[in-house]
Protein backbone atom coordinates (compact mmCIF):
# COMPACT_ATOMS: atom_id res chain seq x y z
CA UNK A 1 0.00 0.00 0.00
CA UNK A 2 1.25 3.46 -0.88
CA UNK A 3 1.44 5.79 2.11
CA UNK A 4 1.07 9.53 1.88
CA UNK A 5 1.07 12.44 4.26
CA UNK A 6 -2.63 13.34 4.41
CA UNK A 7 -1.70 16.99 4.85
CA UNK A 8 0.05 17.09 1.47
CA UNK A 9 -1.75 19.20 -1.10
CA UNK A 10 -1.01 20.37 -4.58
CA UNK A 11 -1.76 23.92 -3.45
CA UNK A 12 -4.26 26.12 -1.66
CA UNK A 13 -5.93 29.31 -2.91
CA UNK A 14 -3.80 32.35 -2.31
CA UNK A 15 -0.51 30.45 -2.47
CA UNK A 16 0.26 31.63 -5.97
CA UNK A 17 3.85 32.46 -6.72
CA UNK A 18 4.77 36.11 -6.94
CA UNK A 19 4.56 37.50 -10.42
CA UNK A 20 8.18 36.97 -11.48
CA UNK A 21 9.97 39.16 -13.96
CA UNK A 22 9.53 37.64 -17.36
CA UNK A 23 6.24 35.86 -16.61
CA UNK A 24 4.05 36.76 -19.52
CA UNK A 25 0.33 37.36 -19.53
CA UNK A 26 -2.11 35.08 -21.34
CA UNK A 27 -5.54 35.75 -22.73
CA UNK A 28 -8.32 34.67 -20.38
CA UNK A 29 -11.93 35.58 -21.04
CA UNK A 30 -14.70 35.65 -18.47
CA UNK A 31 -16.50 32.89 -20.35
CA UNK A 32 -13.40 30.70 -20.13
CA UNK A 33 -13.06 31.40 -16.42
CA UNK A 34 -16.69 30.40 -15.88
CA UNK A 35 -16.25 27.24 -17.97
CA UNK A 36 -13.17 26.19 -16.00
CA UNK A 37 -14.88 26.88 -12.67
CA UNK A 38 -18.00 24.91 -13.63
CA UNK A 39 -15.84 21.96 -14.68
CA UNK A 40 -13.93 22.10 -11.39
CA UNK A 41 -17.17 22.29 -9.42
CA UNK A 42 -18.54 19.20 -11.17
CA UNK A 43 -15.33 17.26 -10.46
CA UNK A 44 -15.55 18.19 -6.78
CA UNK A 45 -19.28 17.44 -6.58
CA UNK A 46 -18.63 13.85 -7.60
CA UNK A 47 -16.73 13.15 -4.35
CA UNK A 48 -18.58 15.46 -1.95
CA UNK A 49 -20.41 12.46 -0.39
CA UNK A 50 -17.03 11.10 0.76
CA UNK A 51 -16.63 14.19 2.91
CA UNK A 52 -20.22 14.46 4.05
CA UNK A 53 -20.38 10.82 5.13
CA UNK A 54 -17.49 11.48 7.51
CA UNK A 55 -18.51 15.02 8.52
CA UNK A 56 -22.28 15.40 8.01
CA UNK A 57 -22.44 18.61 10.04
CA UNK A 58 -19.71 20.49 8.20
CA UNK A 59 -21.18 22.46 5.27
CA UNK A 60 -17.97 24.14 4.11
CA UNK A 61 -17.06 21.95 1.11
CA UNK A 62 -20.66 21.93 -0.15
CA UNK A 63 -20.84 25.71 0.19
CA UNK A 64 -17.60 26.08 -1.80
CA UNK A 65 -18.95 23.90 -4.60
CA UNK A 66 -22.23 25.79 -4.64
CA UNK A 67 -20.38 29.12 -4.74
CA UNK A 68 -18.24 27.89 -7.64
CA UNK A 69 -21.32 26.68 -9.48
CA UNK A 70 -23.06 30.02 -8.94
CA UNK A 71 -20.11 31.87 -10.46
CA UNK A 72 -19.97 29.42 -13.37
CA UNK A 73 -23.67 30.08 -14.00
CA UNK A 74 -23.18 33.84 -14.26
CA UNK A 75 -22.70 35.09 -10.70
CA UNK A 76 -20.11 37.63 -9.61
CA UNK A 77 -16.63 36.93 -8.25
CA UNK A 78 -17.07 38.08 -4.67
CA UNK A 79 -15.18 37.98 -1.40
CA UNK A 80 -17.67 35.32 -0.29
CA UNK A 81 -16.59 33.08 -3.17
CA UNK A 82 -12.91 33.42 -2.24
CA UNK A 83 -13.73 32.89 1.43
CA UNK A 84 -15.62 29.70 0.59
CA UNK A 85 -12.47 28.33 -1.05
CA UNK A 86 -10.43 29.06 2.07
CA UNK A 87 -13.15 27.57 4.28
CA UNK A 88 -13.17 24.31 2.31
CA UNK A 89 -9.39 24.05 2.66
CA UNK A 90 -9.75 24.61 6.41
CA UNK A 91 -12.33 21.83 6.44
CA UNK A 92 -9.73 19.60 4.78
CA UNK A 93 -7.25 20.38 7.55
CA UNK A 94 -9.87 19.46 10.16
CA UNK A 95 -11.05 16.29 8.38
CA UNK A 96 -10.44 12.58 8.73
CA UNK A 97 -10.10 10.09 7.04
CA UNK A 98 -7.81 10.94 4.08
CA UNK A 99 -10.67 10.39 1.62
CA UNK A 100 -12.57 13.25 3.29
CA UNK A 101 -9.44 15.40 3.26
CA UNK A 102 -9.04 15.12 -0.51
CA UNK A 103 -12.76 15.54 -1.13
CA UNK A 104 -12.69 18.82 0.82
CA UNK A 105 -9.58 19.94 -1.02
CA UNK A 106 -11.35 19.27 -4.31
CA UNK A 107 -14.14 21.59 -3.18
CA UNK A 108 -11.64 24.27 -2.18
CA UNK A 109 -9.94 24.07 -5.56
CA UNK A 110 -13.31 24.33 -7.30
CA UNK A 111 -14.05 27.69 -5.69
CA UNK A 112 -10.44 28.82 -6.18
CA UNK A 113 -10.67 28.09 -9.91
CA UNK A 114 -12.57 31.34 -10.26
CA UNK A 115 -9.35 33.13 -9.33
CA UNK A 116 -7.16 31.69 -12.06
CA UNK A 117 -4.64 34.37 -13.01
CA UNK A 118 -3.95 35.27 -16.64
CA UNK A 119 -0.25 34.39 -16.31
CA UNK A 120 1.83 31.91 -18.28
CA UNK A 121 2.77 30.06 -15.09
CA UNK A 122 2.79 26.31 -14.48
CA UNK A 123 1.26 27.00 -11.08
CA UNK A 124 -1.95 28.14 -12.76
CA UNK A 125 -2.56 24.57 -13.98
CA UNK A 126 -3.41 23.78 -10.34
CA UNK A 127 -6.30 26.25 -10.52
CA UNK A 128 -7.57 24.59 -13.69
CA UNK A 129 -7.19 20.92 -12.69
CA UNK A 130 -6.68 20.88 -8.91
CA UNK A 131 -10.29 19.93 -8.14
CA UNK A 132 -10.14 17.01 -10.57
CA UNK A 133 -6.81 15.77 -9.19
CA UNK A 134 -7.93 15.81 -5.56
CA UNK A 135 -11.29 14.24 -6.44
CA UNK A 136 -9.49 11.45 -8.30
CA UNK A 137 -7.21 10.93 -5.31
CA UNK A 138 -10.19 10.68 -2.96
CA UNK A 139 -11.68 7.94 -5.15
CA UNK A 140 -8.35 6.16 -5.35
CA UNK A 141 -8.13 6.10 -1.55
CA UNK A 142 -11.63 4.63 -1.34
CA UNK A 143 -10.48 1.82 -3.61
CA UNK A 144 -7.72 0.91 -1.17
CA UNK A 145 -4.97 2.45 -3.32
CA UNK A 146 -5.88 0.23 -6.27
CA UNK A 147 -5.08 2.65 -9.07
CA UNK A 148 -6.84 0.47 -11.64
CA UNK A 149 -9.97 -0.25 -9.60
CA UNK A 150 -12.24 2.34 -11.16
CA UNK A 151 -12.03 5.00 -13.83
CA UNK A 152 -13.97 7.45 -11.68
CA UNK A 153 -13.40 11.16 -11.82
CA UNK A 154 -10.00 10.92 -13.52
CA UNK A 155 -11.63 9.34 -16.57
CA UNK A 156 -14.67 11.63 -16.38
CA UNK A 157 -12.40 14.68 -16.24
CA UNK A 158 -10.50 13.54 -19.33
CA UNK A 159 -13.67 12.94 -21.33
CA UNK A 160 -15.70 15.95 -20.21
CA UNK A 161 -13.20 18.80 -20.11
CA UNK A 162 -14.93 21.70 -21.88
CA UNK A 163 -13.30 23.74 -24.65
CA UNK A 164 -12.34 26.44 -22.12
CA UNK A 165 -10.15 24.01 -20.18
CA UNK A 166 -8.40 22.76 -23.30
CA UNK A 167 -7.90 26.26 -24.67
CA UNK A 168 -6.44 27.71 -21.48
CA UNK A 169 -4.17 24.73 -20.82
CA UNK A 170 -2.78 25.32 -24.30
CA UNK A 171 -1.63 28.78 -23.15
CA UNK A 172 0.05 27.52 -19.97
CA UNK A 173 3.27 25.59 -19.33
CA UNK A 174 2.86 21.94 -18.31
CA UNK A 175 1.83 21.16 -14.73
CA UNK A 176 4.66 21.59 -12.21
CA UNK A 177 6.43 18.83 -10.25
CA UNK A 178 5.64 17.95 -6.64
CA UNK A 179 2.37 17.67 -4.76
CA UNK A 180 2.53 13.96 -3.87
CA UNK A 181 0.02 11.61 -5.46
CA UNK A 182 -2.49 14.40 -6.23
CA UNK A 183 0.33 16.14 -8.08
CA UNK A 184 0.95 12.99 -10.12
CA UNK A 185 -2.73 12.81 -11.00
CA UNK A 186 -2.67 16.48 -11.94
CA UNK A 187 0.22 15.92 -14.33
CA UNK A 188 -1.37 12.80 -15.83
CA UNK A 189 -4.62 14.65 -16.49
CA UNK A 190 -2.79 17.69 -17.84
CA UNK A 191 -0.80 15.53 -20.28
CA UNK A 192 -3.91 13.62 -21.37
CA UNK A 193 -5.88 16.80 -22.06
CA UNK A 194 -3.01 18.40 -23.98
CA UNK A 195 -2.78 15.23 -26.06
CA UNK A 196 -6.51 15.35 -26.71
CA UNK A 197 -6.25 18.95 -27.89
CA UNK A 198 -3.33 18.16 -30.20
CA UNK A 199 -5.32 15.28 -31.71
CA UNK A 200 -8.21 17.54 -32.69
Amino acid sequence: MVTENPSASIGDPGQDEAVATGTSAIELSEDELRGITGYAAECARRVLPLFEEAHPNDPRPREAIEAARAFADGGRRTAALRNSAWAAHRAAKDATPPTAVDAARAAGHAAAAAYLHPLASAHQVKHVLGAAAHAARAEELVSGEDRDATAGTADWARRHAPPAVLAVLGRLPAAPPGGGRPGELLRELDAALRGRERAR
